[in-house]
Parts: structure tokens; sequence; C-alpha cells
């Protein structure tokens, strides 16, 4: 049992986790508001407005700066780590949507010319994240790092 209370005492864990799910509900919210449809794989998939990677390391990077200090190794640590994720995002992940998306209509294309293609599943389009959708999730990460880590 103390185990688990170290865990759910665990400020910068609590702060990192509480970012990737706000960030889940918002992009929830928003696909739905704009797709007029829910769809369940938002709660948990990539891609999409705001960036969970992006709010799930900036409070991370938040959150550590505020328990730990500027100065510390913690703080170091997960700033790096944010910037690698947030480029990321922005760079190889947004690229393999944009792929997926070309491929999916090519497959599409050959459906309608003889209906023989190896697969029916589409790849997914939603991995990658533009910058404003990341700037966002940063913002967001940065909010909740404050307002949970200075409790």
């Amino acid at each position: 049992m103390n185990n688990w209370k170290l865990l759910i005492g665990n400020k910068v864990l609590i702060c990192a986790v509480t970012g990737w799910f706000v960030a889940q509900v918002l992009k929830t919210l928003i696909y739905m508001m704009i797709m007029k449809k829910f769809e369940p794989e938002r709660l948990i998939g990539s891609g999409g407005m705001p960036s969970s990677h992006a709010s799930t390391v900036c409070a991370l990077a938040t959150a550590s700066g505020r328990v730990y200090g500027l100065g510390t190794f913690e703080f170091a640590v997960t700033v790096i780590m944010a910037i690698i994720v947030m480029h990321d995002a922005m760079g190889v992940r947004l690229e393999t949507g944009k792929q997926a998306k070309l491929l999916n209509e090519i497959i599409a294309t050959f459906k309608t010319l003889d209906g023989k293609v190896l697969t029916e599943e589409k790849l997914k389009e939603f991995v990658g994240h533009t910058p404003l959708q990341v700037f966002m999730g940063a913002l967001l990460g940065i909010a909740i790092g404050f307002w949970m880590a200075g409790m």
C-alpha cells in the first residue's frame, strides 16, 4: 500500500498524466464539435488538437522545474525530452500521417479500378501534429504543471 501512496503522491507524475488526460478529452471534444460525431479512438489516439504529446511532456517539465528547481538534473532531462518529443510530433510523425493519407487515397483509387487490393485496412492518418497543435498542447501542459505542482 505504501508504494501506491508514493505513486499518487508524486506531483510530477500526476501532472504529466493529467496533461495527457486533459489533452485527450479536449481533443475528443474538439473533434466532436468539428466532425459532428463521437469517435472513441480520439480518447486514446494520436494526432489532433491539442497535442497530448506536448501537453504531457510540458506538464512533466514544468512540474519538475517547480518541484525540484530550474537548476536541477530532473528539470534538465525533462526539458530536453520535451523538446525531442515535440520536434518528433511535428516532424516524422506529421509526415507519416501525410503519407498514410496519400496511400489511403491510392488504395481507394485501385479499389475503384479493379477491386483487387491486398489490404482492406486503412492506414492511420492521425499520428502527428501541426505546429499549432503542438503549441496549444505545450501551453496546456505548462498551465497544468504550474497549477498542479504549485498545490
